[in-house]
């Protein structure tokens, strides 16, 4: 009896092992399920948006509420206030110093340093997601995002549709237009893309995924359909603020590289003709349209089988002046021409935060990478945020660097903003006493230990110039000959 009740145990205890083992093996095959990334690239938007405050008009209803969901970072800036070495430096995170991709052109395929890191949605790609975008993700020029770009699907008309003459007066540049135009959403190039995200969202997906949605305004031409003007009438609308004489404490060098050669309206053509309110105008009716297009697009996300798996970043490659620091255009190291909107929503990411640590466009990379479990990579020059993300009040020693051309750099603390350009000439604005950087106060002793500091990070190390041709190869060598001339 005995020996029949111990082959009873063993047996059950035979059986109970038999089953730990199964669940045991079941679990180990139970792949967890990868977060997607949603990435969206907006053109030229400065922080014309409500929860930036740079334009107290400003109607972006759909941005603020994504801001909402998660982390606003309101001290974050591009690397160059140029398209293409901005986008090539957000795919690669690099600095454009360390590439050598200071303006228009050249691709990143020419850069022997650049070519040599895996673009990100190749990244993405080599880890098993199914990757696809569409619009202005990196550079505009001929196959640029083809090239770099699985299943990309198109500009669906880029900057278009133009009309047969120019709106405005401006005799300079075609694409330098503004005014109502055309008739309908539907004409627009942004509504398409966001329509053909809508319809990818809805779409079973097998992988993880990277969708890419690039939007073209409020990049030149500023054309927006009538009803997104109504909202800012002309009578009602305001101008940003200025000071007369704003240039006063600016070197000629730093007046000379924001303005020789430059192909955008110049301020004396602005005000004579009469078009600063009209520009204002034209630039929140676009913003306000995009602003409809990302609303849609997150809809879509939210609506779908993906809202909950999806990290999403909203971000825009440069900064824009409408008037501060007498001009209309980019291509500036001031706040208005550097700083960016930049918002990151997604699982485990906390609602409602505000960061005002300085932070970079090349910091993207390496945060998505880390957010969806990826190993880092060790060329990468800019730094993980999800420590901010998680903790706002992580210790952050991190600075951010703007340049336009080797030599010209500013590099940005949370309080304060230091320039130094190739000829030696320096600006430096506290941001809590000189929110609008009217008053330089390179000259002030009190802030000669702050000042020192920021030096340290201008880099001594510069990639020669790539590329050859564009308006910012030809503004700075027009700087630069000015300068050679002067000494």
């Amino acid at each position: 009896m005995k020996i029949i009740k111990t082959l009873f145990s063993l047996l059950a205890l035979l059986l109970i092992l038999g089953v730990c083992n199964s669940k045991k093996k079941v679990e180990t095959n139970i792949i967890p399920e990868r977060p997607n990334v949603l990435f969206i690239a907006v053109d030229d938007l400065n922080d014309w948006i409500g929860v930036l405050g740079g334009h107290p008009q400003a109607k972006t209803p759909h941005m603020d509420r994504l801001a909402q969901r998660g982390v606003l970072f309101s001290n974050a800036h591009c690397q160059a206030p140029v398209c293409n070495p901005s986008r090539a430096s957000v795919m690669t995170s690099l600095y454009p110093s360390t590439s050598g991709i200071y303006f228009l052109n050249p691709d990143i395929t020419e850069s022997p340093v650049a070519s040599k890191n895996i673009v990100m949605p190749k990244r993405f790609q080599q880890e098993g997601y199914n990757v696809f975008a569409a619009g202005k993700i990196f550079h505009n020029g001929k196959g640029i995002n083809e090239t770099h770009i699985p299943n990309y699907a198109g500009q669906f008309g880029g900057f278009g549709p133009m009309p047969e003459k120019k709106i405005s007066t401006y005799p300079g540049h075609p694409l330098w237009d503004w005014g109502v135009y055309p008739e309908s959403d539907e004409q627009m190039p942004d509504y398409q893309i966001a329509s053909w995200a809508e319809k990818r969202l809805a779409k079973k997906q097998e992988q993880p995924f990277w969708m890419g949605v690039g939007f073209y305004r409020p990049h030149v031409p500023q054309f927006a359909p009538q009803k997104w003007f109504d909202l800012y009438p002309l009578e009602s609308l305001q101008r940003p603020n200025t000071i007369t004489r704003d240039l006063n404490d600016i070197s000629s060098y730093g007046i000379d590289i924001t303005r020789l050669n430059h192909v955008s309206p110049t301020f004396e053509w602005v005000t004579e003709n009469k078009e600063w309110k009209p520009l204002v105008q034209s630039y929140l009716a676009c913003v306000s349209f995009v602003d409809d297009q990302v609303g849609r697009v997150i809809t879509a996300l939210e609506n779908g089988d993906y809202g909950k798996n999806t990290y999403v970043v909203l971000f825009s490659d440069h900064g824009f002046h409408l008037g501060e620091k007498e001009r209309f255009a980019k291509r500036s190291l001031w706040e208005d021409g550097a700083r960016v909107p930049l918002i990151i929503i997604g699982p485990g990411i906390p609602k409602g935060k505000v960061i005002n640590k300085p932070v970079q466009l090349l910091d993207i990379y390496p945060t998505l990478l880390e957010l969806t479990n990826l190993k880092p990579d060790p060329k990468h020059e800019g730094n993980s945020l999800v420590p901010l993300l998680m903790n706002r009040d992580t210790e952050w020693s991190h600075y951010a660097r703007t340049c336009f051309g080797p030599g010209n750099y500013a590099i940005i603390s949370e309080r304060y903003r230091y320039i130094q350009y190739n000829d030696g000439s320096e600006e430096f604005y506290d941001h809590e006493k000189d929110p609008q950087e009217w008053y330089n106060s390179i000259s002030n002793v009190d802030y000669a230990d702050i000042i020192a500091q920021h030096r340290l990070q201008v880099p001594q190390e510069r990639y020669k110039i790539l590329g050859q041709g564009s308006t910012g190869h030809e503004s700075y060598e027009a700087t630069e000959k000015k300068k050679t001339r002067l000494d």
